[in-house]
């Protein structure tokens, strides 16, 4: 995926190629010129269409394609006399595999290249056949590296405010490292992201593929009339079991003794494994919420996979400090800090996110974290001013006293009274709640300044973070473990120890504290997780993108960028 506007027509290449010819003539001489594009191939660059390609237009590469042979003067570059070079053949067989990196192999001609591999083999391929070729490979190896280096739709159009501008290669000029390259599948695995996550995703899609035709073949497990649970019967336990053992929750060892006609230890121990990896309270009652994800294809898993690993790819790949990732089907936030040369998570705790309906739900946005406010003032947006706060206000005279809201205006603070609730209304005045336990943001805020006016705070709510769905805010992020966070934000600082932490979130005066190192704070979506132990998580699609992001990849190219 590029944003490019197509390019007007180029200069004759073989003008080019005759001025070099006349320029070094006893090389010429010693050294055959490489076949150049013909006049066809050239319409097709500047249309920006190849017929011979799975998706033949590709009108988003102009650019980069014809500047990739502007800079050769036109020359071919996979093909030596007529037959493929060995970097033609080491990149064909990436795209021949690209299903395993969670893109998918015919997107880039994957079921095509034998055919044309044998035709230039029988040494009879005309010079548009070698031309049709040779361009094919360059849109494909162009597709490929940047659909895995940040990803096939930009996130921006799908209204996640991520920026992978700044991330674009120079297509022309890395191809041209590849046509050169002595080892291309090295260089072309550098430049996915190199997250141990993205890796590990990697990992668990090869293994769900390879265990997708047995898992399939034991769905859909009947429904039970009531909730299994311990002592109960259910006459698909065999099967259960093995599904079970297929999906990792159950000991190998332990099936026979789970796969008796009574619901034993070992069931009710692997239905809470299950439970926990999919978002569901770890009870071991297996009710319809657990049936309904035993029962879910394993293609779904799959793609649940892929579109994962396609947001890791909007990522910065390059930070200063480790950053603090949200991700908000999960309701988990963790910190990471650097190890040696690896990242690894310091710290991980529940969150709470937005609301599932439009409006209050968490975007989707990475900005860098430079300051945090202890005992913060909540500032009431007007939204909720006018919707919640308000309207209980103007019937109860003693609910702003006891819920410790004031009313500010412009020479400072009002009366609570139908007239400073008519200047809230009119945007003349604002509400705010004290600091203190009582405040809605608890006794601190962790401030990435941004547009959505979203950041992470504490909160005097804490059953809350008990639940395993989680998302019940107004958008901002609610963290369970905020002395924590605030010592992970201020380690560089020796002046903020635990204790000092603790007593300025408790002082009831506002103090603003600016970290020395910004730190990139990532609000994340992924209904898919691998986590440190190597456990793979799946989550529900809590704000519908898993499904938006699959209706846009399922439109083809171009992708919308």
């Amino acid at each position: 995926m590029v944003v490019i506007k197509r390019v007007p027509s180029r200069p004759l290449w073989a003008a080019l190629l005759a001025a070099a010819a006349l320029a070094a003539p006893a090389a010429r001489a010693a050294e055959p010129a490489q076949a150049a594009l013909p006049p066809a191939a050239s319409a097709a660059i500047d249309a920006g269409r190849l017929a011979a390609l799975r998706w033949p237009d590709f009108s988003d590469y102009t650019k980069w394609v014809a500047g990739f042979y502007d800079a050769r003067g036109g020359a071919l570059a996979w093909t030596a006399a007529g037959r493929p070079t060995p970097q033609a053949r080491a990149v064909i067989a990436q795209l021949e595999a690209a299903d395993a990196k969670g893109v998918h192999a015919e997107d880039y001609d994957g079921g095509r290249w034998a055919a044309r591999l044998a035709a230039l083999e029988r040494g009879t391929a005309s010079p548009q056949q070698l031309a049709d070729f040779d361009l094919a490979l360059t849109v494909s190896a162009m597709r490929f590296v940047s659909d895995l280096h940040i990803g096939r739709v930009n996130p921006e159009r799908l209204g996640f405010h991520l920026d992978v501008e700044h991330k674009k290669y120079d297509l022309s000029a890395l191809l041209e490292e590849l046509v050169a390259a002595d080892d291309v599948a090295a260089r072309l695995d550098a430049v996915e992201p190199q997250y141990e996550y993205y890796r590990a995703l990697q990992a668990a899609l090869a293994r769900t593929r390879e265990l997708a035709p047995r898992i399939a073949a034991l769905q859909p497990l009947p429904v039970p009339a009531k909730p299994l649970e311990a002592g109960g019967s259910y006459d698909a336990m065999p099967k259960l079991a093995e599904l079970l053992v297929l999906l990792g929750d159950l000991p190998a060892g332990e099936q026979a003794a789970a796969s008796a006609a009574s619901c034993g230890a070992p069931m009710v121990a692997a239905v809470k494994r299950f439970q926990e990896r999919h978002g569901l309270a770890p009870d071991g009652v297996a009710g319809p919420a657990t049936f309904r994800e035993l029962n879910t294809p394993p293609a779904a898993r799959l793609r649940q996979i892929e579109l994962t690993l396609e947001r890791w790819r909007w990522l910065a790949h390059e930070f200063g400090e480790p950053p603090i990732v949200v991700n908000i089907p999960s309701f988990q936030l963790r910190a990471f800090e650097r190890e040696g040369d690896a990242v690894r998570p310091a710290l991980t705790m529940n969150v709470v996110v937005g609301k599932e309906y439009q409006g209050a739900q968490t975007p989707i946005f990475a900005r860098q974290m430079k300051y945090l406010v202890f005992s913060p003032y909540w500032e009431v947006p007007p939204s909720i001013a006018r919707a919640e706060i308000l309207p209980k206000m103007s019937r109860d005279p003693g609910y702003a006293e006891r819920n410790h809201y004031v009313i500010e205006g412009a020479g400072g603070r009002l009366p609570v009274d139908a007239s400073s609730i008519a200047a809230v209304r009119a945007g003349q005045a604002r509400v705010r709640q004290t600091p203190g336990r009582h405040n809605a943001l608890g006794l601190v805020k962790f401030m990435f300044p941004n547009e959505f006016n979203v950041y992470l705070h504490s909160t005097p709510s804490q059953a809350a973070f008990s639940r395993e769905e989680r998302a019940l805010s107004h958008g901002c992020v609610r963290v369970e473990q905020p002395v924590e966070l605030a010592e992970f934000v201020l380690k560089d600082d020796p002046a903020w120890n635990r204790a000092a932490i603790e007593a300025a979130m408790n002082a009831g005066e506002p103090r603003t504290v600016n970290l020395k190192r910004p730190i990139w704070v990532f609000i994340l979506y992924g209904t898919a997780f691998v986590d440190e132990q190597g456990t793979v998580h799946f989550y529900r699609d809590v704000y519908g993108h898993d499904a938006k992001l699959d209706a846009a990849l399922k439109r083809g190219y171009p992708y919308p960028g």
